[in-house]
């Protein structure tokens, strides 16, 4: 049974405005229950708010839970705890120290109060009062498992390996943090986390994972996510989130979410660095495999070494390392990201409207050397090419839509048996090129230069299988003519073997010489710093807002 649940942030004794907005939303939306983080009352809790609640007067619209927070229960509501344990109708004490299953099923496991140092050994005897010892939270790793976990205090080093910490300024200072905590949470891998802010701020972390598969399943096929997220206090100041919503979903997960990252409270061992490690790099225009044109001794080393699994690919969610301000949208089964060191600058194609690189990724978020059947499955190969199609068309119409006509695209993909994670490219181009055939003419050239062999011509949008390695490239265009307009689209197919020592850089290289960028053909070269690939991303998602179908919910 799947449950609703409605979280608050400190209430702060502000009881009558919290409880009428939760009925408010309650009645647009059925909540299984609520949960209160941090503290519910405040330390100078309005008496004839107490009074009403006591009396039954106030309306709780469903169950909701709270545990002790940074400050010690009214005396009237300790009183009313300990001589009938209801407070009011639908509102729950979990404790300080305690384990719930609600009717839903929903595991809820709560840790009120910040850790005191001061008490050597020993739980605590009372449940009222905003401390807990380390003993408290050792009881607690008895329970194994959680689908939520409440406490007060943060776990420590929770913000490591996030991006949105690191934009947010969020670090040791944000928060009072516990490492008894952060041991709490690497125990239990709870599905959500909830803890208070004492700041006007909120902070949901990316959902990171367990260092080992075997930690990661638990024995069962899937990964276990943690979601940790700190509510703002209720109606702060600032304004910040103070509010949340979500649908628990206790099904197996089997592909990390968007932006997953390794679990923060993983201490690394030292690990060797491989050639596959040292050459690969997220969103590059390399493609993120290793040079053919490397050293024997890094070939013979990248031979003995597995390929990376997910938690080690640049193209992965999960990875640790993903720097996630590049990734511009989600599907299901494909998501957008700009590249890294892209070949045109933000002001390449400013003549035509475009305010940004327009080089984007297009990624498959199954981890996959390819798009076959035999690497991904009927289903999601079918499913996936779909998605990536979709993207493509979409980028196509908002470069052709912004420049008015002026700018096409190419598209293309590079499919080996040594992929790593297979990904599509795509590059504005002023359509004149394509249209008369330039760009066409470029890869052809090149191509037999370098004895690759000739390009065939395949269906545009043909999805059926081609063995082997491979380059394709689409070229697409529109043409704004006196007959209403039409289209130019053309794909072509390369197929080479182990024979042929292919450039990864070759499809780069032709965009460089007929868009004449050549000194940016080495992505390395023209890398950009944070702040420039993250206004990169903002000017895209602004451009791309129109055509973007995940949006469409």
């Amino acid at each position: 049974m799947a449950a609703k649940i409605f979280v608050f942030g400190s209430v702060n004794g502000q009881l009558q405005a919290a409880f009428n907005k939760l009925a408010t939303l309650h009645s647009k939306t059925v909540f299984s229950f609520a949960i209160v983080t941090g503290n519910l009352f405040s330390d100078a809790q309005d008496d004839d708010q107490l009074t009403a609640l006591l009396s039954g007067q106030l309306n709780i619209a469903c169950p909701t839970y709270f545990t002790v927070g940074t400050l010690p229960l009214p005396p009237r509501i300790v009183e009313k705890i300990e001589s009938d344990e209801e407070i009011a109708p639908n509102l729950h004490y979990l404790g300080k120290r305690s384990v719930t299953k609600t009717s839903e099923g929903v595991r809820i496991v709560a840790l009120g109060g910040m850790l005191d140092t001061t008490i050597v050994g020993g739980q605590s005897k009372e449940q009222h009062l905003p401390f807990h010892t380390e003993d408290d939270a050792k009881a607690l790793r008895g329970a194994n498992n959680a689908d939520i976990l409440l406490t007060t205090a943060w776990p420590a080093e929770v913000w490591k390996n996030s991006a949105r910490a690191k934009e947010l300024k969020i670090d040791a200072a944000a928060a009072p943090s516990s490492q008894t905590i952060a041991d709490l949470c690497a125990a239990l891998k709870p599905r959500y986390h909830f803890a208070m802010s004492q700041g006007d701020f909120f902070f949901e972390r990316e959902p990171f994972f367990p260092e080992a598969a075997e930690e990661a399943t638990g024995g069962d096929k899937g990964v276990a996510i943690t979601r940790f997220i700190s509510m703002a206090p209720w109606a702060n100041a600032a304004k910040a989130k103070s509010m949340y919503a979500f649908t628990i979903n206790r099904e197996t997960i089997i592909t990390p979410p968007l932006g997953s990252t390794l679990t923060p409270f993983y201490k690394s061992a030292p690990k060797k660095r491989n050639a596959d490690q040292a050459e690969f790099s997220r969103f590059s225009n390399a493609n993120g495999h290793t040079h053919d044109n490397d050293s024997r001794r890094r070939k013979h080393r990248r031979d003995r070494s597995p390929p990376p699994g997910p938690e080690r690919c640049f193209f992965c969610l999960s990875n640790p390392n993903l720097p996630t301000y590049m990734v511009c949208n989600v599907g299901d089964d494909a998501y957008l990201a700009t590249a890294k060191g892209p070949l045109p600058s933000a002001d390449t194609f400013k003549r035509f409207g475009l305010d940004f690189p327009g080089h984007i990724i297009i990624t498959p978020l199954t981890h996959a050397p390819s798009l076959s059947i035999a690497a991904m499955g009927e289903s999601e190969s079918k499913k996936t090419y779909a998605e990536m199609k979709r993207f493509r068309e979409s980028l196509q119409g908002m470069v052709s839509s912004k420049s008015k006509g002026k700018l096409g695209a190419v598209t293309w993909e590079i499919n080996r048996a040594r992929n790593i994670h297979v990904h599509w490219q795509f590059l504005p181009v002023p359509a004149e090129m394509i249209q008369r055939g330039l760009v066409e003419a470029g890869f052809r050239v090149l191509a037999e230069d370098l004895d690759y062999g000739k390009f065939a011509v395949k269906e545009f949008d043909t999805a059926d299988e081609v063995e082997g390695d491979y380059l394709r490239v689409w070229f697409w265009a529109e043409n704004d003519d006196v007959d209403g307009g039409s289209v130019t689209g053309k794909s072509l197919l390369l197929r080479f073997d182990e024979t042929i020592r292919f450039d990864l850089q070759f499809p780069r290289k032709v965009m460089a010489k007929l868009l004449e960028l050549e000194k940016r053909v080495t992505w390395q070269e023209v890398a950009q710093s944070e702040s420039e690939e993250m206004a990169d991303v903002d000017a895209f998602r602004a451009a791309f807002k129109e055509w973007d179908f995940t949006l469409q919910i």
